[in-house]
């Protein structure tokens, strides 16, 4: 293993109508045999969860899919649709081994492109001792949508 990676999801944007007059979403990260989810926010396309999930990074090769889903009573879920994390960039600071830097510096900035899901840019940052990345992700397969996510990782040890 090569460290947990915390990925604090915070807010919906724009998310679409999968009811009658709005969705029921909730998030579930997957990343090879690990699941995890955040609980479901009742009739919202633009819901706030603000809740921390954790996976444990094996191998960085393989993607982090974000999935959103609407929750449905009497049916299955239905999908409203999905992104990938790239955590390779942020693992790429994480070699620097930078530390001790001011609180709030902006190390690296990963540009949208259609190899990512970024809806803008995304900064790493150095923030209270710890260095994260704030990402806002555009969702596929679907007509409309956004996920604000943070990620940070607690390496065990880094890749060479």
């Amino acid at each position: 293993m090569l460290g947990l990676v915390k990925i604090r999801v915070c807010k919906g944007i724009n998310l679409p109508v999968r009811d009658s007059t709005s969705s029921d979403p909730y998030v579930a990260i997957t990343m090879a045999d690990q699941r995890v989810k955040t609980s479901v926010k009742k009739n919202s396309c633009n819901p706030v969860w603000n809740e921390e999930l954790t996976v444990a990074l094996q191998d960085p090769n393989i993607p982090i899919v974000l999935s959103v889903y609407d929750k449905d009573t009497f049916t299955g879920d239905d999908k409203m649709g999905v992104a990938e994390i790239d955590i390779n960039p942020y693992l790429k600071v994480l070699k620097r081994g930078l530390q001790d830097l001011p609180n709030g510096v902006k190390v690296d900035r990963v540009q949208p492109s259609k190899d990512n899901c970024l809806a803008s840019e995304s900064c790493i940052v150095w923030e209270n001792g710890k260095m994260i990345q704030d990402m806002i992700l555009r969702l596929r397969d679907v007509e409309c949508g956004e996920v604000e996510v943070q990620i940070e990782m607690i390496p065990k040890c880094l890749p060479k």
